[in-house]
């Protein structure tokens, strides 16, 4: 990690570079806590309908989370692709590019609602107990129906964050809680005339608010003044190279470190399913609420790789380090901080979540293990984020291959549900071996950041057509000091 701190770097430099991303990280925030929040409500209402309820839903979306984050990783290339057009000053690009991202959604939707709609034999696969497994696959069989909304919910926020406006996403995010609540309120406890569907009821609601997120961007862009130089609705226009492949070039190895990430949280909850609806409400509570402390460095990380698209658009790669060097150090004193409360307050948060003292107990010792890796937690995700900004995306995923899959998941099955390190764990053995997979992952990347950034620096042919490299089909051109030319970003994921 100390590697990217290294070299001197003026600290005025550094608290301006701090200003620019907490202005961009603010309404992000607030943003991703609105989205978190969703997911409180759900697991609050749903537990208070009784512990078996909870897990159906812990359960579902052990599945849902996984794929939606998937479809939103793919998609999410386009934000490193819009801010360096934006950057260039080729901004009339963006609102195609994005356009062409709605035809590689379609596909992925449609697969991954028939996945979803069938996902009933991995419960049974798994031992899942039989009541809680047919609460999670109704609950998915409901929450399918707001994916289509979801994904061009995901492709307008991209676009509208690419070129640093957040602030639109942070109001939508807002104004859906109170519809998640009342949707919530009407499907889980059966009002205005509806059946009282419990645990099910939060997939219906979750539809309903996906739709509504997804009318108000639309909406926005439509009507927003700063949007027009996209030329998002010019259906004539068509300009720019970036295409389809490019997006998913870029955006599958994104989709799939997401989706390796967020699958050993998956797998986990399917491995403790058997254990008992307790030990998976407790998982549940835990991985909400880190889930809730976590947004906090993952909205400082998306400022990130915004300014290094910006910065990269621009042929500033100086620009591009000092944000890098300056949202680590952000991402790792938040982390310090929430660790420290985390240890503090344990048991009140828990307190928050249900009135079951066993799920308490068992989740209060789960919050100490979450304490321990959110520091390395907050380094890892923000250099991912910077290497985003630099369009290095394939060499990240091997690394979080290794860390999540290689290490920490088979760590934390042979800790948990086996004899090999002594009397099986159940729940705890998972979360210490998400420590040591954390921790792994944050050397790794740190690594990685470092090789990409000197790199960049000392290339002498790098500018190419659309940001991209040769092998994306860009044409090199020499990049003169001080002198703009018409393709001024790079791409460096054929490393």
């Amino acid at each position: 990690m100390t590697s990217i701190f290294s070299g001197k770097t003026d600290l005025h430099s550094m608290q301006k570079e701090g200003r620019n991303l907490l202005r961009l990280a603010g309404p992000i925030l607030t943003a991703h806590l609105a989205q978190q929040a969703l997911a409180f409500t759900d697991t609050v209402m749903a537990g208070r309908v009784g512990s078996a309820d909870l897990a159906g839903v812990a359960v579902g979306a052990s599945l849902w989370i996984p794929i939606s984050l998937f479809l939103y990783g793919v998609l999410l290339a386009v934000t490193p692709m819009v801010a360096q057009l934006h950057g260039a000053g080729r901004t009339e690009e963006a609102g195609p590019l994005t356009r062409r991202g709605i035809w590689l959604a379609l596909p992925m939707v449609l697969m991954a609602i028939f996945c979803l709609r069938h996902a009933g034999g991995v419960f049974v696969l798994m031992d899942v107990v039989p009541q809680v497994g047919w609460i999670a696959g109704r609950y998915l069989r409901a929450i399918v129906w707001g994916l289509p909304a979801a994904a061009v919910f995901f492709l307008l926020r991209n676009l509208s964050e690419g070129m640093g406006l957040v602030r639109p996403s942070m109001l939508i995010g807002l104004a859906s809680l109170p519809v998640n609540v009342v949707s919530n309120y009407i499907f889980i406890y059966g009002k205005l005339g509806f059946p009282a569907l419990g645990g099910v009821g939060c997939g219906y609601a979750s539809a309903v608010t996906l739709w509504f997120m997804c009318a108000c961007m639309f909406g926005t862009v439509v009507r927003g003044r700063l949007y027009k130089d996209t030329h998002f609705f010019d259906l004539r226009r068509s300009c720019g190279k970036e295409g389809a492949g490019q997006i998913l070039r870029l955006g599958f190895p994104i989709g799939c470190s997401l989706l390796v990430e967020s699958s050993v949280f998956a797998l986990i909850a399917l491995f403790l399913a058997p254990l008992g609806a307790i030990v998976v409400a407790s998982h549940q509570i835990t991985l909400n609420y880190s889930a809730t402390v976590f947004m906090i460095p993952l909205s400082i990380s998306s400022a990130i790789t915004i300014r290094i698209g910006h910065a990269i658009g621009a042929d500033s790669p100086a620009s591009a380090r000092l944000t890098a060097r300056t949202g680590l150090w952000m991402n790792m004193i938040v982390a310090a901080v929430t660790a420290v409360c985390t240890v503090f307050f344990a048991g009140k948060i828990a307190g928050l979540y249900t009135g079951d003292a066993k799920v308490v107990a068992l989740a209060l010792n789960l919050f100490y293990f979450n304490a321990l890796y959110q520091v390395s937690d907050a380094y890892q995700v923000g250099a991912v984020a910077a290497l985003r900004g630099y369009k290095d995306t394939r060499i990240p995923l091997l690394l979080i291959l290794v860390a999540f899959w290689g290490i920490a998941l088979p760590l934390g099955y042979s800790l948990s549900l086996t004899g090999i390190w002594g009397r099986p764990m159940g729940a705890t053995g998972f979360w210490l071996s998400l420590v040591v997979g954390l921790s792994l992952a944050a050397f790794l990347l740190g690594g990685r950041l470092r090789s990409v950034q000197k790199r960049v620096d000392g290339m002498k042919v790098g500018a190419v057509d659309g940001g991209y490299p040769s092998s994306y089909g860009g044409r090199r051109t020499k990049r003169v000091p001080g002198k703009k030319t018409p393709n001024q970003g790079w791409g460096i994921s054929e490393w």
